[in-house]
């Protein structure tokens, strides 16, 4: 696990030289926040660094660093360069630049920085883009959470009806009444599993591929042949989805992802001090990179070194090994979802807390990054409408049409047999073409206050020509 470990290490000195260089090229500063100018009891409600912090790293969370990275070592062991790099130089930059941004523009939504900086035409173009995207996380974490609890009692329908009634409550009450008490909660929870996990993986040690091994993975491939079979499926998978630009969208949460930046500014409007900006918004993005790096050293062990064996009752192997040969037989790619190798590993290892955990992360993960991304959506469409947010017929008023607009994509996944997958997978573009928009942004503030703006030049013409061929892909 050399790779790995160098990664974890690379990591903690992003935060601490990396992290500190891009705080002084900002350079925050003594004003008050607008947490403290103008509290609204609401949305502008200034609380204590912990709690924000915790809140903005469940936000950005979810299950993101975990189902992406499951996926993106699929790519093999490229997925660690990425979620080092694009965390350190892309995903944290981008994070707290855009929530400083939005301090020192009292609190603005992304759409309302995108529009300063970037003109009023692209602010709608924005706007439109940005509601999508949010509609899109509040119906894709429904479904999810709702399959799996289904599995446990009820049925889905029932699921979907109590998670959207949740979604309605968080998003009107107050920030500090739901979300800021149960968010830490499960943040520390999530936080415990990876590092119950890192423990687990420097106690096992187990031998799975390393960097040097980027365009040599034939010995690992090979390894996981069975009676002539392929067993591991990542040569077709390859053939299918290219590492550029598609292991770029695919982790996306762990390195760099645009949903970050319109959860942000729910932040900006809680912090005490700008100076607690590099602990939050860099810091949150560190640790759910770290996140990112345990699941894919995880998953990597899963796949490529037979870890599946080692969590599956012996006639549960031998069920996969016998539908293999078959005519519609599935490799461990296919056979194994993201949710499942979670289920599987957290249980294997970490017994029934870890069952619990994993619970945890797959179920409440997706429904808390669904209820703030609503609760963003509503507070662009305020911020774009010049709505007062405190009296609660406002909030109705913009909440109302939002959630039927939900409940729409919602019947849409339940009647199209590939509903969930289509989704998802315009979920990805767009979350990743929102950094883009947010990355531009920031670059243009930068430069005109004379700024260093490389730092976001970089990653933002990266980031534009990853979109830009991930949709040119889809339409050829």
């Amino acid at each position: 696990m050399i790779s790995f470990l160098i990664s974890i290490a690379a990591l903690v000195l992003g935060y601490l030289i990396y992290g500190r260089v891009i705080e002084r090229i900002f350079g925050p500063d003594d004003r008050k926040t607008p947490a403290l100018v103008h509290p609204d009891g609401v949305d502008y409600i200034a609380m204590p660094t912990w709690k924000v912090f915790m809140i903005q790293f469940l936000n950005i969370a979810g299950t993101g660093p975990i189902f992406g990275a499951i996926m993106g070592a699929w790519f093999g062991p490229a997925s660690f360069l990425w979620i080092v790099i694009g965390c350190i130089f892309a995903g944290s930059v981008h994070d707290y630049l855009s929530g400083m941004l939005s301090l020192r523009h009292d609190g603005a939504g992304l759409p309302e920085l995108v529009g300063k900086y970037m003109g009023n035409t692209i602010k709608i173009i924005m706007l439109v883009f940005s509601m999508l995207l949010l509609l899109m996380v509040g119906a894709v974490f429904v479904y999810s959470p709702a399959s799996i609890l289904a599995g446990i009692g009820g049925n889905e329908i029932m699921w979907f009806v109590v998670i959207f009634i949740y979604y309605i409550i968080a998003t009107l009450l107050p920030i500090d009444k739901i979300i800021g008490k149960i968010y830490p909660v499960f943040a520390i929870a999530l936080i415990f599993m990876a590092i119950g996990l890192f423990v687990c993986l420097l106690i096992k040690m187990p031998h799975i591929p390393e960097v040097w091994n980027i365009g040599n993975m034939d010995s690992w491939m090979t390894s996981q042949v069975d009676n002539g079979h392929d067993l591991l499926g990542m040569k077709e998978y390859l053939k299918a989805n290219t590492i550029f630009p598609a292991m770029f969208i695919t982790i996306a949460c762990g390195a760099i992802s645009g949903f970050h930046a319109t959860q942000s500014p729910l932040m900006a409007r809680c912090l005490k001090s700008e100076k607690l900006g590099r602990p939050v918004f860099y810091g949150s993005m560190i640790t759910e990179g770290f996140v990112a790096l345990v699941w894919a050293a995880v998953s990597s062990w899963f796949f490529y070194s037979a870890g599946w064996k080692q969590v599956l009752p012996p006639d549960a192997v031998n069920e996969f090994l016998n539908q293999v040969g078959n005519t519609d037989g599935k490799t461990l790619i296919q056979y194994f979802n993201a949710p499942a190798v979670v289920k599987l590993v957290c249980s294997s290892w970490l017994g029934v807390a870890g069952g619990i955990l994993a619970m945890l992360g797959v179920v409440a993960a997706p429904i808390t990054s669904g209820d703030t991304a609503l609760r963003s959506a509503r507070l662009i469409i305020a911020d774009f409408l010049k709505f007062d947010q405190k009296p609660i017929i406002k909030r109705l008023m913009i909440a109302v049409p939002m959630f039927a607009a939900v409940l729409m994509l919602l019947i849409w996944q339940l009647a199209s047999p590939n509903g969930f997958n289509a989704l998802w997978q315009y979920f990805g573009w767009a979350n990743q073409t929102l950094s883009v928009f947010t990355l531009w942004t920031i670059t243009i503030y930068l430069y005109r206050k004379k700024k260093c703006y490389w730092v976001t030049l970089i990653p933002a013409i990266f980031m534009t020509a990853v979109s830009l061929t991930f949709i040119v892909q889809q339409i050829i």
